[in-house]
């Protein structure tokens, strides 16, 4: 399988920023989508942000100028950087990809999650 692990959540003041890291390790062919989400308590997770295998991206309305989605293919690596944040940033952010791995002796899709990382903005 595909394992995804975030990195750079934290508590940080309005106006700040952030940027968060999600490495996949496993039996990796290809990477299709990678993306961002968040969630609070009592909502629905919801899409951050999403960039494609040929780096097209999307974004919600709600961050849109304000964060930066990229990858490194090398590094099987997605990055969201975060710029002037406000405290209805404040969530668990989870980074999610999807696309094909080595399953012994043929191929399979994935669709993995990581472990979700908080990131906390205060007023």
């Amino acid at each position: 399988q595909v394992q995804l692990v975030e990195s750079g959540g934290g508590l940080v003041q309005a106006g700040g920023s952030l940027r968060l890291s999600c490495a996949a390790s496993g039996s990796i062919f290809s990477i299709d989508g990678m993306g961002w989400h968040r969630q609070t308590p009592g909502k629905e997770r919801e899409l951050v942000a999403r960039i494609s295998s040929g780096g097209s991206s999307n974004y919600a309305d709600s961050v849109k100028g304000r964060f930066a989605i990229s990858r490194d293919n090398a590094k099987n690596t997605v990055y969201l950087q975060m710029y002037s944040l406000k405290p209805e940033d404040t969530a668990v952010y989870y980074c999610n990809m999807d696309g094909v791995y080595y399953r012994g002796s043929y191929y399979s899709s994935f669709d993995s999650w990581g472990q979700g990382t908080q990131v906390t903005v205060s007023s």
